[in-house]
């Protein structure tokens, strides 16, 4: 409350101070925004990354912050922060999206899906990992290669000549032959 013995000059920079600040507040809020230019490839994924999984995660190249910054505030939801955190190769984001992450307790399985997964992973496998502390005798995220999602088209491939090769399986010996029973089975006739 404005005290009445107050000078009109002090009211009115009292309220042009509380203005500007309540200004400086509302702007500053929600106005981090994705540090990937709309031309880089993996522009996409960052934006699918902020509205998906930005509630659990942070990244800062999304501008995110979903993960917990204090263990004793931290909630369930909090997932990990992929500033320091590394994601590597891209085959293990995609195969963390398809099956709820690690645990398959808290994450959501298949969050995103189809092309839509691919480029989350490709982005998250990219940038995360960046602002990791350097730790004696552990390799830098950077240094750890991305990696390739194989196509469907080589998988099937490979599946189908690995199939072909091992459709008959070899032939089972006993291990022992000493230890088989003396009483041997009766022999049935074939019909």
């Amino acid at each position: 409350m404005i005290s009445a013995f107050m000078s009109r000059a002090a009211k009115v920079l009292l309220w042009m101070t509380a203005s500007i600040i309540a200004a400086t507040a509302v702007t500053a809020c929600g106005t981090e925004r994705i540090k990937l230019a709309k031309s880089n490839p993996l522009y996409q994924g960052a934006v699918l990354f902020s509205l998906r999984c930005s509630g659990c995660h942070t990244l800062s190249f999304a501008a995110t912050h979903g993960s917990a910054t204090d263990v004793r505030s931290r909630e369930v939801t909090n997932g990990p922060n992929f500033n320091v955190r590394c994601e590597r190769p891209v085959t293990r984001v995609l195969y963390a999206i398809e099956n709820g992450g690690f645990s398959g307790a808290i994450m959501p399985q298949n969050v995103v899906v189809g092309q839509d997964a691919l480029e989350v992973a490709k982005f998250v496998a990219t940038y995360a990992g960046r602002q990791a502390p350097k730790v004696p005798g552990v390799v830098p995220c950077q240094s750890v290669p991305v990696g390739t999602i194989p196509s469907a088209t080589s998988t099937t491939t490979s599946t189908t000549t690995s199939t072909a090769t091992t459709a008959k399986p070899p032939a089972r010996k006993p291990a022992h032959r000493a230890t088989k029973s003396k009483r041997a089975a009766p022999k049935r006739k074939k019909k």
